[in-house]
């Protein structure tokens, strides 16, 4: 799986949802691999966080930004 289709699929979700909504990182990596995706979270995480970076998306829990690697439990993605 490379680092540009995995982007592909994390804006895909988020400009589908739409200003002010969000998604979880799984349903990338479920996109990507409905079979083995919890393989692919780390990867998911570290494209998400590059996103963010660029200023393509933004990463919440419990409403407050964090990044998109942080540890700490789930996060939401959407667009910034």
């Amino acid at each position: 799986m490379s680092d540009d289709q995995i982007a592909e699929v994390l804006l895909d979700l988020a400009h589908r949802r739409g200003s002010g909504k969000t998604f979880c990182p799984s349903e990338a990596a479920r996109a990507l691999d409905p079979k083995d995706w919890r393989r692919l979270m780390p990867e998911v995480r570290r494209i998400a966080a590059r996103l963010q970076a660029e200023g393509a998306l933004t990463a919440t829990r419990r409403g407050q930004t964090v990044g998109a690697e942080a540890p700490g439990g789930p996060i939401r993605l959407g667009l910034p």
